[in-house]
């Protein structure tokens, strides 16, 4: 039988997801509408306006769930730019506004990891009837970009304690404001200790699989949990596995013999 969410949840207003490619679209509306406006209202010299736009712009690829899919949202405004003629004026250093917008949320030192992956909001609905916590159980992470994550877990787990951890600080950042309930560090989640938690979520690459389960092994107590989204530890036989109504998987470990 379906339990009855929290009162705290009942209330919550779910937005619809954008259908491709009005995000992208919207995304270079705004572009347009920023510079118009600045270069109108706040009588900001043409170069100044357009830059501002590129940025409002390219903001939004930050969200986009696939890499080419950021690259659509991020280019489409300076090639709108380049087909109406408008970009002329524009100088060349302005075009690397939104390269450098894009290193600061994702510096270099992170590109061996995963990118921005948000976690899908129901994508760990039914993860408690496969791993059984303790209601304050730490519950970590790793890699949490923008906090979808810690969204789902806090989803299953309300009363766990959750932290993250996210290499890039501006996104470290804004998850501190999208999810103050939890505990967000700027920092490496390689170089941090996972011997406090009681789980460790992750969704990053295939490659990356192994190492997390070394570490894991060698951090976390005996009959700690890593969960993965989608992505198997290769030679590592899981607990279990859950398949979301999409078809990805779910991979669920469990740490020591």
């Amino acid at each position: 039988m379906a339990t009855t969410p929290p009162l705290r949840r009942a209330t919550a207003v779910r937005l619809p997801a954008l259908r491709w490619p009005l995000p992208a679209l919207l995304a270079w509306a705004a572009g347009w509408v920023a510079m118009l406006a600045l270069a109108r209202t706040a009588a900001l010299p043409p170069a100044l306006a357009m830059a501002a736009g590129l940025l409002v712009a390219a903001a939004p690829a930050l969200f986009a769930a696939t890499f080419w899919r950021r690259v659509i949202i991020a280019a489409g405004f300076p090639v709108s730019l380049v087909a109406t003629g408008v970009g002329a004026v524009l100088p060349a250093w302005a075009w690397l506004l939104p390269l450098a917008a894009l290193a600061l949320a994702y510096p270099v030192t992170a590109w061996r990891d995963a990118p921005v992956f948000p976690t899908p909001r129901d994508a760990l609905a039914g993860l408690d009837r496969h791993v059984v916590l303790a209601p304050d159980a730490s519950v970590l992470d790793a890699g949490c970009g923008l906090g979808h994550g810690l969204r789902a877990l806090r989803a299953v787990w309300p009363q766990a304690r959750l932290a993250g951890v996210e290499w890039s600080w501006p996104l470290a950042l804004a998850t501190r404001l999208r999810c103050p309930w939890a505990r967000v560090a700027r920092g490496d989640m390689w170089r941090g200790s996972w011997a406090a938690h009681d789980l460790v979520y992750l969704f990053q690459r295939p490659e990356s699989m192994a190492r997390a389960l070394a570490k894991a092994d060698a951090e976390m107590r005996p009959g700690a949990w890593v969960v993965s989204l989608e992505f198997e530890a290769a030679g590592r036989r899981p607990h279990a596995r859950m398949d979301m109504p999409s078809g990805r998987p779910i991979w669920i470990y469990r740490v020591g013999p």
